[in-house]
């Protein structure tokens, strides 16, 4: 076998095989075992049209009435607060409030404010059986299988994390949060940098080779994979996998790789 020349002395290690696809953590052969499987919400486990076309209207029709009922308590005081202070202003009406709140759900703004606001709101639909999260038919089964195998669950969305638990909890399939080990949301930090899966990495305490993120959202898992996770990218249907895609690409739960 040939020296290395000096040319080639500093070049970067040996890619993984396609399984292990593209982290630059690089303990060679073989692939490091999967530990722990993080999720996405919308387009992974879930259609995107029931959050848009049922949960979205439902907060938007109810948020004037619940922060005018709800204003004064703590925690609602807490989050007009921090959405006042997100938008830079320095003093509002509570009728700005509500119409800058509005404004942000029409342009699905990615507030973490907001997103807990709408998560108390929601919770009162799901109570009263007006409706059920969607999961696509075959994600529950998936979660069960490899929750028996051995792996742990979590999820990342930009839902807050009540509103998370409230979704798994009362989805179409059942209450699936027993399956779930632990919940992330944008309070962690944005789903588009890689500092926010390094910190998830770390509250897991599994090396980030072992953990294998799902999402429909490419930029997402950029982020994952340039902090060193997994990653497989959800394309469902109509949606079709990249011809030149840089991530692992399926078409449903089923065709994951979790090994």
């Amino acid at each position: 076998m040939p020296r290395t020349s000096k040319t080639t002395a500093h070049a970067s290690p040996p890619r993984l095989p396609e399984a292990c696809t593209r982290f630059p953590l690089l303990p060679l052969f073989p692939c490091p075992v999967i530990k722990a499987i993080l999720t996405d919400i919308e387009g992974t486990t879930s259609s995107i049209d029931f959050v848009k076309d049922v949960l979205f209207p439902y907060a938007r029709q109810r948020l004037p009435a619940f922060v005018e009922t709800h204003g004064d308590t703590p925690e609602v005081q807490h989050w007009l607060h921090e959405a006042a202070k997100e938008a830079g202003l320095v003093s509002a009406t509570r009728q700005e409030i509500i119409d800058l709140l509005v404004g942000w759900i029409d342009a699905d703004r990615k507030s973490t404010a907001l997103k807990a606001l709408q998560g108390m709101i929601w919770k009162d639909g799901y109570a009263s059986g007006e409706y059920r999260a969607h999961v696509y038919p075959e994600v529950a089964a998936c979660l069960r299988r490899w929750k028996d195998a051995g792996k742990t669950l979590y999820v990342y969305s930009s839902g807050s994390v009540p509103a998370q638990k409230l979704f798994f909890g009362y989805s179409e399939a059942g209450d699936l949060t027993p399956l779930f080990s632990g919940y992330f949301d944008t309070e962690t930090g944005p789903k588009r940098e890689a500092a926010s899966y390094a910190r998830i990495a770390q509250a897991i305490g599994a090396e980030p080779a072992s953990i294998l993120f799902l999402s429909d959202i490419v930029a997402e898992l950029d982020a994952a994979r340039a902090a060193g996770l997994r990653t497989t990218l959800l394309a469902r249907a109509p949606a079709t996998c990249p011809a030149d895609g840089e991530h692992r690409c399926v078409a449903d739960f089923d065709a994951i790789d979790a090994d």
